[in-house]
């Protein structure tokens, strides 16, 4: 949700929008994860040199609206970075589980710190490594009856491979499970066939998604205070 590198669109209507509603949906008082924690993660993800590509709070806090929605209680996120999302989604309920992929191992260690600091670190197991070998280990193991199925999966990491990570999650996930995939409008590019490698892959899993049977998909453009971007959502039949 949060748009490619450290170059956003930005637009102070967006941003006040953003604010605004944060202000009075999000208040300090009564909300988890707290609006400390979430500055701790952002902030010390920065120190610690990680890229600003994180998602941003509103939607933060859709992910874990959506995971309520859905009552997830296992959920598999592909992308961790300093785990900001991570945060948000392992808040959505006291016995949720998030097993979160990332192939970078400083930012595995930086994620697991902000984790700590939230007070989510019994919630959440880092599995370290590319998704695209990751992924068939946890489909095996929940074929093998060692791992539940999830019942919300979220995808925003190397978008080449989005198709790929949605294609596996599926045969881990219960029906009616929501897999959203961040990052598929890219500023309005999406339409781009001669697009760089993230809009072929935007466009790749969109057109799969619309070809497969098992699933059936939308997406959904956004504004606010990191970008115009946007992302899709699919549900697993």
């Amino acid at each position: 949700m949060s748009g490619q590198g450290q170059s956003y669109e930005k637009d102070p209507r967006w941003s006040s929008v953003d604010e605004y509603s944060l202000s009075h949906l999000h208040p300090q008082s009564r909300t988890t994860p707290s609006n400390e924690a979430l500055t701790y993660a952002q902030t010390n993800s920065e120190k610690q040199g990680l890229p600003d590509i994180a998602v941003s709070r509103p939607q933060g806090k859709f992910l874990k609206l959506q995971a309520q929605l859905v009552r997830a209680k296992n959920v598999l996120e592909v992308g961790t970075l300093g785990g900001y999302s991570t945060i948000w989604l392992a808040n959505a309920s006291p016995d949720i589980k998030v097993t979160t992929v990332e192939v970078d191992a400083h930012h595995a260690e930086v994620a697991k710190a902000n984790f700590e600091h939230a007070g989510v670190a019994e919630k959440v197991e880092v599995k370290l490594g590319p998704g695209i070998e990751v992924l068939p280990k946890l489909a095996q193991e929940v074929q093998e009856g060692k791992r539940e199925k999830f019942q919300l999966v979220f995808i925003d990491a190397d978008k080449e491979n989005n198709w790929s990570y949605v294609d596996t999650a599926i045969g881990m996930c219960d029906s009616g499970a929501a897999i959203i995939v961040d990052n598929v409008v890219r500023k309005g590019r999406l339409t781009q066939t001669d697009g760089d490698s993230g809009i072929q892959g935007a466009r790749k899993v969109i057109e799969n998604v619309g070809k497969d049977d098992r699933l059936d998909g939308v997406v959904v453009q956004t504004v606010g205070e990191k970008n115009y971007d946007g992302f899709l959502l699919a549900i697993v039949k």
